[in-house]
């Protein structure tokens, strides 16, 4: 009957954002107590209904009432039965969090920094000449229906609460400038709110209203407004789907999202996309067949023409986190301007209006290529769904032994290796197997300003392990402004050999504001590492390794990824193999399961591969071996076998010792401090189990070792916590914060966003993101920073720093190749060969690592979704144990991404493989340990244990002895039952007691007038 009313109901739980698979579990550990409560009511309606006919009449009530007294005591007990019980997780979680209460001293620092960050990281693209605009211009035009709705932020983990939010208008008009309120009535009377965008749910309508809208009236008095005018385009993104690659099948009901090939209409609504259309559009498609949801819609082209036709002045302001196809604005003369502002959370927009009235001078830089065709992006085939036809027997498996298996079995194909972005464009441009001018639109690093710069190469420093450079940049115009020095590197490329991106990014740096006339200099000491390519192709090294290979390398500085401004070259007289340093273990091949059978794109004979690499994948592709099918059913929960890692010659550990150490003890210790292995003695498996699978947005109080409850939260947009309904100031998209190309601004918003956490008592922070823009349609660029490995480490690592300072552990993720959302639940093996997977995928978290002040603070780690090959990322010990611990010297904790099971996120294989923390609320089947008395299985929980509460004891929770003595106390949950408790309960038997009163009383009465007769 649940399983019934789940499917009915499954609609509307998609509608909200939430997982069936989830509501399944909860109502699977939950079925004895509903059916419990359900016979219990049945008994209740049957006293009520019998005592009709089994009681006297004035016995009745009594019955009646007593019954209901004992079903609510009985329900009483049953709900703290759930909550104590199943539930105990999520309703701890919730009820013992602190309520949020920030100081307006601690907003105050946060907006000022996010407002910095849109100052910074807006990026003007086109300007010929009329921003900033004239003295003489206090009247703008706001065309485009985003100009009322604005976005200022993803949706799931990276969203936040943006409902105090500055907006474009209000930016404007802070600026001085006034607008057309006819038209911001137009947008908001055609559609009042933007269409919804869940983690399970998506609609790509765009609400633009169509051209019959503008009246001759409307325009008529547009044109008496102003003869300037500003139109807003937005697009979306969102955690759980990527971008529509062909809107028109959206349009029609037959886009996939698993893209195999179209389908009826009924199923596509199961994927949560709607009809992009609306009714009143005139029956047109928005979307020709092919066009993508980053290219303009009809509606929007039809718009665009009207105004630039009746404008003499337009700007154009690209509200999206995802590049666009913005090869539209060439097309018109009277584009003159082109600025693009992603998601700006609270404060960001201000800056839109102070870049047109010119207080504000802009410095931003793309942090993606711009394309006119995405067709030629080399990821373009590559991204989406592509599932194995072979695989029935394989899924029915699965499913049989997991409900919350989403039944599909998937891969996606890294076929451009390590030709991401500006690399791929770059490089093909160089070999002669593109034309640069005919594709990219707006190169990586690009950005415009209303003043201009010289910059020159002024000192050039050759060490055995250093290359030093110093950039001297002028400002030669006749405004104050920021520039932003960017360094790459030309490696010697030997044709067949290791694959090298002829451009490559080393460092960047930012200038402080600069008067006319003013120099400054920016230095840049580069470890001779960073010229390095990996060679996993074996072809100079035994088993794989980064080597320099003898050669001219030439460091360039650039104005952005494709245009030299200087350079100079140095020469490495023979191929040097890199080892490591510190005891650490030197890199060599671990990913030979992720490069699967088939080939990558190789600068070999100018890309000779390249069409037949870049195509989408053969028929033969999707037909999955026995060999592999194996392979995978061991990962899964299904097959997964626990005997299979246990060591005959391993030994239990001890456990439920009385050693008298506290958790508080071990704070400021180092990870090698003897005494951590005295405390988790006195651990028994149940603390081990408990605090292992209990960390949805927590980690729980174990009792043993005075270990506190702590809090989580999501996300790379600030504080947010849906479970407790806590949030805090709202932050911009990675990519507005990403495009300030400011290290120090990235310090910056880390250093204030980690004073909200520590003043909301908050310590775990679910961010920042690194993955790669590997796709302009992957659904959570707005999370990540860029396209560039080097760039999202460098940015990455200083708001680590930033917010670390304040006792905060941020979760940098998801630990790896997680870089597309299609079928990411549903068991999507990742291909890519080892060098792409260590210079683009690895690289960001490997530089954070590096760069992280370990002396002082501690961080965490997020796994993906994602498998590596047949692996599940959560469960890789090439990858959380080997790269990240051994070759990295990572000490801290690895948490899963949300654990939903999915058929294969097992806690048994993942502590087994270095990740310690379930990111879930142990409910599944698949969090129970099956062989606790396994001696290897302690061992590794032993070893996960001492990861999790080395983080926490080092973190801002225990910064505070007095808040630690407090916590063998009563907490907030068990307060607030008690209290709940008392009062129905007592409020029950006081009735209750009433009722008996009144009723005895009654009874004497009656007594007493037979007497008297």
């Amino acid at each position: 009957m649940i399983d019934l009313l789940i499917k009915l109901l499954a609609p509307f739980f998609a509608k909200m954002g939430v997982s069936i698979a989830d509501v399944t579990s909860y109502s699977n550990s939950l079925k004895g107590y509903i059916y419990l409560l359900l016979i219990l009511l049945v008994v209740l309606i049957a006293v009520l209904v019998g005592a009709h006919w089994l009681a006297k009449k004035g016995n009745r009530l009594v019955l009646r009432w007593s019954s209901v007294v004992a079903f609510v005591m009985a329900a009483l007990v049953i709900v703290n039965m759930i909550c104590y019980g199943p539930m105990y997780a999520n309703v701890s979680g919730m009820l013992n969090a602190s309520p949020i209460e920030l100081s307006d001293d601690v907003v105050a620092n946060s907006r000022a920094a996010i407002q910095k960050a849109g100052e910074e990281g807006m990026v003007l693209v086109k300007n010929t000449g009329i921003l900033p605009l004239a003295d003489n211009t206090k009247a703008i035009n706001v065309f485009g229906w985003d100009s009322v709705f604005p976005l200022y932020g993803g949706v799931g983990s990276g969203a936040s609460d943006a409902s105090d939010a500055i907006s474009i208008l209000q930016s404007l008009e802070d600026a001085g400038f006034s607008t057309n309120g006819s038209l911001s009535d137009l947008y908001r009377s055609y559609c009042s709110e933007r269409p919804a965008m869940t983690i399970k749910a998506q609609d790509w309508t765009l609400p633009e209203p169509p051209k019959e809208k503008y009246t001759d009236e409307l325009i008529d008095e547009a044109k008496s407004f102003s003869d300037t005018a500003m139109i807003v385009l937005g697009r979306s993104g969102g955690e759980g789907a990527d971008l529509p690659t062909d809107m028109n099948a959206v349009i029609k009901g037959t886009y996939d999202i698993r893209k195999e090939n179209l389908i009826a209409a009924a199923v596509t609504e199961n994927y949560g996309y709607t009809n992009a259309s609306y009714t009143n559009n005139g029956g047109y498609d928005d979307f020709a067949e092919g066009e993508t949801y980053l290219d303009l819609s009809r509606t929007e082209r039809d718009m665009i023409d009207l105004v630039c036709d009746q404008f003499e002045q337009v700007i154009v302001v690209i509200n999206s986190a995802n590049a666009m196809n913005l090869s539209f604005v060439d097309e018109y003369d009277a584009i003159g301007a082109v600025i693009l502002a992603p998601g700006a959370g609270a404060t960001g927009m201000e800056a839109l209006g102070q870049i047109l009235n010119g207080s504000v001078n802009p410095s931003g830089r793309t942090v993606d290529t711009f394309v006119k065709d995405f067709a030629e992006v080399p990821s373009f085939n590559n991204i989406g769904n592509f599932s194995w036809n072979n695989v029935d027997d394989l899924k029915d498996q699965i499913a049989k032994s997991d409900a919350a298996y989403e039944g599909n079995l998937a891969f996606v194909d890294y076929a451009e290796g390590i030709y991401v972005g500006y690399k791929y464009f770059e490089t093909a441009s160089e070999e002669g197997a593109v034309k640069y001018d005919d594709i990219v639109q707006y190169p990586f690093g690009y950005g415009l300003s209303y003043t201009s710069f010289e910059q020159e190469i002024s000192g050039f420093d050759q060490k055995a392990d250093t290359v030093t450079v110093k950039v001297k940049v002028t400002n030669t115009g006749d405004v104050s402004g920021k520039d932003v020095v960017e360094l790459y590197f030309t490696p010697p490329y030997n044709n067949g050999g290791i694959e090298k991106a002829s451009v490559n990014l080393l460092d960047f740096g930012k200038t402080s504001l600069l008067e006319p006339g003013k120099s400054e200099d920016l230095s840049f000491v580069i470890p001779i590492e960073e010229f390095a390519a990996y060679d996993g192709e074996c072809l100079k090294t035994e088993n794989g390794g980064y080597i320099l290979e003898e050669g001219t390398y030439t460091v360039s500085v650039r104005s952005d990824s494709h245009t030299v401004i200087d350079s100079k070259d140095f020469t490495i007289s023979e191929d040097r193999v890199l080892e490591a340093k510190d005891g650490l273990e030197t890199p060599e091949n671990l990913f030979d399961y992720a490069k699967g059978d088939r080939e990558y794109l190789s600068r070999k004979d100018s890309f000779a591969n390249l069409e037949q690499v870049l195509g989408a994948p053969s028929d033969e592709r999707y037909h999955m071996d026995e060999a592999l099918k194996q392979a995978v059913l061991a990962n899964t929960n299904a097959g997964y076998d626990p005997k299979l890692y246990d060591e005959a010659s391993d030994e239990k550990p001890t456990t439920g010792a009385d050693n008298g150490l506290m958790l508080k003890d071990l704070t400021g210790k180092s990870y090698d401090d003897e005494r951590w292995e005295e405390l988790l003695d006195e651990l028994s498996v149940d603390d081990m189990i408990t605090l292992i699978n209990i960390g949805g947005w927590q980690t729980s109080a174990i009792e043993s070792i005075g270990k506190m409850a702590t809090t989580d939260c999501d996300g790379p947009a600030g504080l947010a916590n849906f479970v407790t309904k806590n949030y805090g100031t709202s932050y911009p998209s990675e990519v507005l914060m990403a495009q300030t190309w400011s290290k120090e601004m990235a310090a910056q918003i880390g250093d204030a966003m980690g004073q909200e956490y520590a003043a909301a008592d908050n310590y775990g922070w679910y961010g920042p993101a690194m993955n790669i823009h590997r796709s302009p349609f992957a659904g959570r660029n707005f999370e990540y920073y860029s396209e560039d490995s080097v760039f999202s480490g460098k940015f990455a690592s200083e708001q680590v720093n930033g917010a670390a300072k304040w006792g905060v552990y941020p979760y940098i993720k998801h630990f790896a190749l997680n870089d597309q959302e299609t079928n990411r639940e549903s068991i999507l093996m990742t291909y890519a060969p080892e060098q792409a997977i260590r210079e683009i995928y690895l690289k960001p978290f490997g530089t954070v690592i590096s760069h992280f002040d370990s002396d002082h603070y501690v961080m965490a780690v997020m796994s993906s979704y994602n498998w590596i090959g047949e692996k599940p990322a959560c469960a890789d010990p090439e990858l959380l144990q080997t790269v990240l611990r051994d070759e990295w010297g990572y000490r801290g904790m690895v948490i899963s991404d949300y654990n939903g099971s999915y058929g294969y996120m097992n806690s048994d294989a993942c502590v087994r493989n270095g990740n310690d923390l379930m990111l879930g609320f142990g409910r599944a089947d698949s969090n129970q340990f099956k062989d606790r008395d396994s001696a290897t299985l302690q061992l590794a929980m032993r070893q996960s244990c001492k990861n999790i509460l080395y983080t926490v004891a080092n973190s801002g929770y225990y910064k505070d002895a007095s808040a630690v003595e407090n916590t063998d106390g009563m907490d907030r949950m068990t307060k607030l039952f008690l209290t709940v408790d008392l009062a129905v309960g007592g409020a029950a038997l006081l009735s209750e007691l009433l009722v008996l009163i009144l009723w005895l009383k009654k009874r004497k009465k009656a007594n007493y007038v037979v007497v008297e007769e």
